[in-house]
């Protein structure tokens, strides 16, 4: 006969605080979710007067460039690479004429920097040829070029142009609006639906901000600071200390 399994608990350390999960909330649906989006927007509006994109830039084009070169790897990371690639190419027309390898190798650090270099390239020559080299202002211009999807458009159109034509939607937006009840959506796209539906438009540029302004600083993806959070006693999913 087998012997019974000893089931040993293990008690916190003498001083360890406790994190509870608190109890999973009922779904907000309606004008109670609507309520719910416009206290989140303003607590953090309060936490984070100054949130803007953490991309370093001057132009929309430079904007355009870091944007592109953005996916996959971290602002600070773009910021170091770009002093240099702005220098050696200050504009489409250059950029357009551009040496792949010599690119590649000026952004290698970001990662993906082929793929990068060929989206970079073929951006440039777009707006040279049907842009005069002006990076246009409309989202249906700016997602026919090489490279330009929906997010890095509606990047540019609402820091470099101060356009609300959408939200944008990265890893800690998604992650945010997820853990806030906002949605079950993982889709980029549907999330943006989401938000658009929940946000007023004048505020559509800002709530990315400061999503991932609080994503980056408290919200994290692993180990999220719930006992630091400006949200905690709203968030559906917050641990209490």
């Amino acid at each position: 006969m087998t012997a019974a399994r000893k089931v040993r608990s293990r008690a916190p350390a003498a001083g360890a605080r406790v994190r509870k999960k608190t109890p999973r909330r009922a779904a907000l649906r309606g004008p109670a979710l609507a309520r719910q989006a416009h206290e989140v927007l303003e607590r953090l509006r309060r936490e984070y007067p100054d949130a803007h994109t953490e991309l370093d830039y001057t132009t929309p084009f430079q904007l355009l460039v870091a944007t592109i070169l953005s996916a996959q790897t971290t602002d600070v990371r773009v910021n170091m690479v770009t002093p240099a690639l702005f220098a050696r190419y200050p504009d489409a027309a250059a950029l357009a004429v551009a040496r792949p390898e010599e690119l590649e190798d000026i952004i290698r650090s970001t990662g993906f920097f082929r793929s990068k270099a060929k989206s970079l390239i073929g951006m440039a020559n777009g707006l040279v040829d049907r842009c005069g080299g002006q990076v246009p202002e409309t989202m249906e211009e700016l997602v026919t070029l090489p490279g330009v999807g929906r997010k890095t458009a509606n990047v540019v159109l609402g820091n470099a142009f101060h356009r609300n034509e959408g939200v944008v939607v990265d890893t800690h937006v998604g992650r945010l609006s997820i853990r806030l009840g906002f949605t079950t959506e993982t889709d980029p796209v549907k999330v943006e639906q989401v938000l658009m539906r929940l946000i007023p438009r004048a505020d559509w540029a800002l709530i990315s901000h400061l999503l991932i302004f609080h994503g980056r600083r408290v919200c994290l993806a692993r180990k999220p600071l719930c006992d630091r959070c400006v949200l905690n006693e709203i968030c559906p999913s917050a641990f209490r200390v």
